[in-house]
């Protein structure tokens, strides 16, 4: 049980810094209000730190993160830095240490440097988790995979290469070099074009470039690939953000290159029935993923699994998940396979996420 006045103490300061899950269409509510609801309900506490408040694939992530902590019954807080940086997610953590929160479940900005402050958590009693973006293994109890890395990075050049008739000159834009998600798709995207040089002999693949995440690092890196290479025929972005600045910015110089990758089917549905500059890309439903994660932390955080591989247990409308080894040595667990938007099904999923 929390002490209730220290509770309310740390979570006003959590409030004052940090945006909670009430995001864009629920900010009646005031901090102090939620503060206040919170040790009322008197219910344990599962916490959600983000990569950054603003993302929409963030957003949708903790929307259903908070489905899922309201059908188990217990109190989700959710937090996001103002931007991509790990230090920022530190001082949440350290704020949710101090509040003796049940859980803590984390996209990681860089696994490296967040990993002391994660350990200390575990060490409090806290069950800590990743999602979408792994933390290192040693710091967490259990990692949220979207989906299987190598069939995301093999299905992204598979792609890429189709649209263009398997000949011409692709371009990469990700996140930042410690990413652990992208870093693996990318890496298994490369590995395809290794192990398949005759289907890839008329491909040029060139080095990646990063867009940090952000529009304006992402809309510089993109005009750089068009000003250097004019030989350009597709981009290849792993990133919900990146994926429309790309497309506003190909839309903006009037260009002939495509893209593709993976986005959310809300933000590039105009550049599929429209412009005709992405002709399909992939993602996976982020709400299911927030909704994931929660079931998976109340498992660990109940003892009805301990992170094992082997372990089995029951995600609410999903129904059983089973915990796998991770490539990195961990264990984790499954959402499933990456999901194809084209001119066939946008208009349906575009109104979804």
């Amino acid at each position: 049980m929390f002490n209730r006045w220290k509770l309310i103490l740390v979570l006003m300061l959590c409030g004052i810094l940090f945006s909670s899950c009430e995001n864009s269409d629920s900010q009646t509510e005031s901090h102090s209000e939620e503060e206040t609801r919170i040790s009322q309900d008197e219910m344990p506490v599962y916490a959600l730190i983000t990569k950054e408040e603003s993302n929409l694939y963030m957003q949708k992530m903790e929307e259903g993160f908070k489905k899922g902590c309201e059908e188990i019954g217990v109190t989700p807080v959710c937090y996001g830095p103002s931007d991509y940086s790990a230090q920022a997610q530190i001082g949440i953590i350290e704020k949710l240490i101090e509040s003796h929160v049940n859980v803590i479940a984390i996209a990681a900005n860089d696994a490296d440097v967040l990993q002391e402050s994660l350990k200390r958590a575990m060490d409090q009693g806290i069950v800590v988790i990743s999602l979408d973006s792994a933390v290192n293994k040693d710091s967490r109890m259990l990692h949220i995979q979207p989906a299987d890395p190598e069939k995301v990075g093999r299905v992204l050049i598979q792609a890429a290469t189709s649209m263009i008739g398997n000949t011409g000159t692709v371009g990469i834009i990700t996140t930042t070099g410690y990413a652990t998600n992208q870093n693996l798709w990318i890496k298994w995207l490369k590995q395809e074009v290794e192990d398949y040089p005759e289907k890839y002999k008329d491909i040029v693949l060139l080095p990646e470039v990063y867009g940090n995440d952000e529009e304006e690092a992402t809309i510089t890196q993109t005009l750089y690939l068009l000003s250097e290479y004019p030989e350009l025929d597709i981009i290849i972005t792993p990133s919900a953000v990146s994926m429309v600045a790309v497309g506003n910015t190909l839309r903006e110089q009037n260009s002939d290159v495509l893209f593709t990758g993976l986005g959310l089917p809300s933000e590039i549905a105009d550049f599929i029935e429209i412009d005709q500059s992405c002709l399909w890309f992939y993602l996976w439903n982020p709400i299911d993923l927030g909704y994931l994660a929660a079931y998976s932390a109340h498992a660990l955080d109940n003892g009805d699994i301990v992170g094992e591989p082997g372990d089995r247990f029951t995600a609410g409308t999903m129904g059983y998940r089973v915990v796998s080894g991770s490539n990195d040595g961990g264990t984790e667990v499954f959402l499933g396979d990456p999901v194809k938007f084209d001119e066939s099904n946008i208009s349906m999923w575009k109104t979804v996420y």
